[in-house]
């Protein structure tokens, strides 16, 4: 096997006149990419009724976005290191504002799923994009700890923001606007990457075999977790799809040791700490992706929140997530990364355990907003020190793809949680009740109140099932951080 030759940086420039300026512009960025993960949410049962989607489509207008997304970032990290991290973030964002906008004009749910499949692959590329010019514009330590804040900010308070905003867009405009939002925003961050460093390239190939084996491999893998949601984890085309995924996985590996430029470089594995902050992030955004849902279907069924209402009442998470990013960008220049996250994910399963007893009528002010500010600052604390054990003593060359891996570990992770916590909770309502859903709208129908408040309950109960899960995810994530993570606090040198 010939050794694999050193990756040399280019001499483009990789500091900034205007650092705050260009925080701002990767955070919007950062903001944008990530509530779009959320924002369609509150936004589909308007979608169906004017599109006239099913009930099975209806899934992949979230889906679509999912797969995309998750399963392109490999590939936009790298090109980013290839070919320059400004130039391909630019890419990235004019292929998410115009599929916006594209979206935005669709005349049936057909076009509206490309659509959003073209909004995948434009966060794909921009979201490692944004991180790896982090690492390139600001110096390890206080600085760097400072962007890092604030980029952690943006991915957890972007997934609340887009509930929100969702929310206010369908009640007082329509669905569309969910998407002709990205439009102003993505035009003005794309006039403000003038600001930003080139980043640099390096000199090398483009790995394209490897390319497009770990994106087949890993699409396959989320399209049988979604799959295995909807359709049972015993259908054929699960169980097909999760072998396809399993060898196109191993190939793909195979690949990358015997590859002069692998688009994974495996030597990024060999830390044990950069390792432990992926498997701790791929717990996290398992829990996280699956709390906001459940919250805003007990929200909205149970309680009968309107969209504007269950969208106002994450802002208490949304703000405690942001005070404790905040909290946590001074504490890791004074404490190792375990210190700050290994409290941090014993509030969020706490937050978890707290939702699990919810009842059908728990109050909001003294039970589902408490417990949402106590899973907000503990995620928000254990955002930080995993953004920062994934890149921190990353090489140049490796910065995009580093970046690249742990945004791929929460999407898949959101993915695999939202999936098997769907299951569960919809095994134990149907266990109190048969089809509950179909009950629970065949008594609002009929004005049976009685049937309401039986659905009404064993929704509850499936609900509170799923958080209880959550917890025991980040329970996972409590015990790999507190064994693998072993950094030092990121002082200034």
């Amino acid at each position: 096997m010939a050794a694999p030759t050193q990756a040399r940086p280019s001499t483009a420039r990789t500091g900034t006149s205007h650092p705050g300026l260009a925080l701002a512009v990767i955070a919007a960025a950062q903001l944008m990419v990530v509530l779009d993960g959320t924002i369609m949410n509150i936004a589909l049962p308007s979608i169906q009724r004017d599109l006239h989607v099913s009930a099975s489509g209806l899934s992949w207008i979230i889906n679509s976005y999912l797969l995309a997304f998750g399963g392109l970032l490999l590939l936009g990290g790298r090109t980013g290191d290839l070919y320059g991290r400004r130039r391909v973030f630019r890419a990235g964002l004019i292929v998410f504002t115009l599929a916006s906008l594209l979206g935005g004009l669709v005349p049936n749910a057909e076009l509206l799923i490309a659509a959003r499949v073209l909004q995948g692959f434009g966060a794909a590329v921009v979201a490692p994009s944004a991180l790896s010019l982090i690492t390139t514009t600001f110096a390890e330590g206080p600085p760097r700890n400072r962007a890092m804040g604030v980029y952690a900010a943006m991915s957890g308070i972007g997934s609340t923001v887009g509930l929100l905003l969702g929310g206010v867009l369908t009640d007082y405009l329509n669905w569309r606007w969910v998407l002709f939002v990205n439009v102003p925003i993505g035009l003005a961050v794309l006039v403000g990457t003038r600001l930003l460093p080139s980043g640099g390239k390096l000199h090398g190939a483009l790995d394209v075999r490897g390319a497009v084996l770990g994106t087949a491999g890993l699409v396959a893998l989320v399209y049988a977790i979604t799959q295995g949601g909807d359709r049972g984890w015993d259908d054929n085309v699960t169980i097909g799809m999760f072998v396809v995924a399993l060898v196109l996985l191993a190939v793909f590996l195979r690949t990358q040791v015997h590859n002069q430029h692998p688009i994974l470089p495996l030597r990024l594995l060999r830390s044990r700490n950069r390792a432990g902050s992926y498997a701790t992030m791929l717990f996290i955004g398992a829990a996280m992706f699956a709390t906001f849902y459940f919250l805003s279907l007990y929200m909205q069924k149970v309680h009968g929140y309107s969209p504007i209402r269950a969208g106002l009442a994450y802002l208490p998470f949304s703000f405690a997530m942001g005070v404790a990013a905040g909290v946590g960008s001074r504490l890791v220049g004074r404490f190792p990364p375990r210190a700050i996250a290994t409290p941090g994910l014993i509030l969020a399963a706490a937050g978890m355990v707290w939702f699990s007893t919810l009842e059908p009528a728990s109050s909001y002010t003294t039970h589902l907003m408490p417990a949402m500010v106590v899973t907000a600052v503990g995620l928000g604390l254990s955002f930080l020190p995993m953004t920062l054990g994934a890149v921190s003593g990353v090489e140049g060359r490796d910065a995009g793809i580093a970046s690249a891996i742990l945004n791929t570990m929460q999407q898949i992770g959101g993915a695999v949680g939202l999936a098997v916590l769907a299951t569960v909770s919809t095994e134990v309502a149907d266990g109190v009740l048969p089809n509950t859903d179909a009950a629970f709208f065949q008594g609002l129908a009929a004005g049976d109140q009685s049937l309401v408040h039986r659905a009404a309950d064993a929704l509850t109960q499936g609900y509170t099932a799923a958080f209880a899960g959550a917890a025991a995810f980040l329970l996972v994530a409590l015990v790999i951080t507190v064994t693998a993570l072993n950094a030092r606090a990121q002082r200034g040198h």
